[in-house]
């Protein structure tokens, strides 16, 4: 009995002991590695914009609730897999696409749910919705197999990316002279108006920032021309992360603040 007690007392020392190695292992930040800062900032702000945008939900009115509610579990959706990819990159040094592409698949939906939202008082239908959902999957699985399948040359890159770039292109010309343009114009609401030029605004330059990074991987324009390698992929993605997803949100927040003071 007493072998046995002191066996399961070693055993949990050895354990505590591996547990604190691990955790300080995932706390260590490279100072000189601005990939491992910026999942850290990544993390925290959309963490923080979270918070912001899930209390900030109760002080405008109701037809925006919804709205900042998408919006905040878009960053909260973004917190949680970059809180398990800051570990993943400290602890292994690798690009985790698998968990980027998670992230995405479930948030960027999302992003384009809120266009339908914004222009759904003007008569937005819902195959309008499923289009850009449609979209934005074809624009992230055509990459994700460009990437996480690449053998390197620059025919799988170009092709699946070109694939990718037709589900972009449908989003971006929808946002700036389709349909959501056109409903968005007709919907006489100005914050409305200028809120979705400014999220095709964020769609137009803000997503322009991922096929840079897309382009850095093995067989990519910039990896073969400029000698830009995988090592630049998660700096241009947390900083694309980062800018889009928290400034959607603030531009919806915007929308509804100031439509919520003229009613």
């Amino acid at each position: 009995m007493n072998k046995l007690f002191i066996k399961y007392v070693t055993l949990s020392t050895f354990n505590n002991k591996l547990y604190k190695i691990m955790f300080l292992e995932f706390l260590k930040i490279p100072v000189g590695d601005p990939v491992a800062i910026t999942f850290f900032m990544g993390y925290i702000a959309m963490f923080a914009a979270s918070i912001f945008f899930f209390i900030e939900r109760g002080s405008v009115d109701g037809k925006w609730k919804l709205s900042l509610l998408v919006s905040g579990l878009i960053t909260f959706i973004a917190a949680v897999h970059y809180y398990y990819m800051k570990d993943f990159y400290v602890v292994t040094g690798e690009n985790p696409t698998a968990l980027r592409y998670i992230d995405w698949t479930l948030t960027v939906p999302l992003m384009c749910v809120e266009f339908y939202l914004l222009t759904k008082a003007a008569g937005a239908k819902s195959s309008l919705l499923w289009k850009l959902i449609g979209a934005s999957v074809l624009m992230l699985v055509a990459g994700f197999i460009g990437e996480a399948f690449s053998d390197g040359s620059t025919a799988h890159s170009v092709k699946w990316g070109v694939i990718s770039t037709l589900g972009y292109v449908y989003i971006l010309y929808t946002a700036w002279y389709g349909e959501v343009a056109n409903l968005a114009a007709s919907s006489g609401n100005d914050a409305v108006k200028s809120g979705v030029r400014a999220l095709a605004w964020f769609v137009l330059v803000g997503w322009a920032i991922y096929p840079i990074g897309y382009m850095c991987m093995p067989g990519g324009w910039l990896n073969t021309s400029l000698g830009w390698d995988s090592s630049n992929v998660d700096l241009f993605y947390n900083i694309a992360d980062a800018i889009n997803k928290i400034g959607f949100g603030l531009v919806v927040y915007s929308i509804a603040t100031s439509s919520s003071k003229e009613a």
